[in-house]
């Protein structure tokens, strides 16, 4: 098809894409894809006020709406299923269990040192102390696993708390490998 009939078709509608998707077109999801990520940024920073986590909860979004498709019947428009997904998944993240972070010190050895304190004003409890050892020593292990890169990239974005956009023109990348590559390096140190 030439370049001027392209241009001159009609652009597929929502419903025909999932069809094609749900066939094993790709593009049609990355059609998709580029037709809501701007609105679902948008809807999700509005709610959690940090681009980091919207960038990061709209990936998660996309992944959900991904995995569901086969379950979108058409009874309501298609952006609606989505924002629907992605108010879930905005829910889900305020509902996860939040771990008691516990402050701690470590000596030349990588041993904790000093006396560990709870929210800054109450000593850790030494099963507090066990446990967050055993959280530590998971993710250490779950680390070596990954490669390099997604070292590099997990480090340059929760720890350094630097967005995608800077991160992928910094490594010469495109927002969609990094954010492919964080998304692997999460899950494979959540499976921990």
């Amino acid at each position: 098809m030439s370049a001027a009939a392209a241009c001159s078709a009609p652009a597929l509608s929502d419903e025909q894409l999932v069809t094609a998707v749900l066939a094993g077109d790709a593009e049609a999801f990355d059609t998709l894809y580029d037709r809501y990520v701007g609105r679902v940024y948008r809807f999700v920073e509005k709610r959690l006020h940090n681009r980091a986590d919207a960038e990061e909860t709209t990936q998660e979004v996309f992944a959900a709406v991904f995995s569901s498709l086969d379950s979108f019947r058409a009874e309501a428009p298609f952006a609606a299923w989505v924002l629907g997904i992605a108010r879930f998944t905005i829910a889900s993240r305020f509902k996860k269990k939040q771990h008691p972070t516990v402050p701690f010190d470590l000596d030349e050895d990588g041993e904790l040192s000093g006396e560990p304190m709870v929210g800054g004003d109450r000593a850790a409890t030494p099963l507090e102390v066990y446990e967050l050892r055993e959280r530590l020593t998971r993710l250490e292990t779950a680390a070596e696993k990954l490669s390099e890169e997604q070292r590099r990239l997990f480090v340059l974005h929760h720890v350094e708390h630097r967005p995608i956009a800077d991160i992928a023109q910094l490594l010469d990348k495109s927002e969609d490998a990094v954010k492919s590559n964080l998304y692997r390096a999460r899950k494979m140190l959540l499976a921990r």
